[in-house]
């Protein structure tokens, strides 16, 4: 493959990385109802410790850096908790 044909597919897999994360907070939008509907509070701990605890072992797992798989999930992370308190009059995105 060439350099511009390896970059043309970087482009693709960038594409398909904005896509899943547009997916994913569109889950998050969802949980933040339930959360609102139910009286339950915007962080969950347990639950983040959990996210990340499971992106780190599929990280070492794909031998991929562990600490730059942590600092992009913690980013996913606050981007969900985000979206989640748009339901609890909280939230600051548009």
């Amino acid at each position: 493959m060439s350099l511009e044909e390896l970059r043309e597919g970087m482009a693709a897999v960038d594409r398909d990385i904005i896509a899943l994360i547009a997916r994913r907070q569109e889950y998050a939008k969802e949980i933040g109802r339930i959360k609102h509907r139910s009286g339950l509070p915007v962080r969950d701990e347990a639950q983040r410790e959990e996210v990340l605890r499971r992106a780190l072992d599929a990280a070492v797992e794909a031998g991929i850096d562990p600490a730059a798989v942590e600092k992009i999930i913690a980013v996913l992370l606050d981007m969900s908790e985000e979206r989640q308190r748009e339901f609890a009059g909280e939230g600051n995105l548009p």
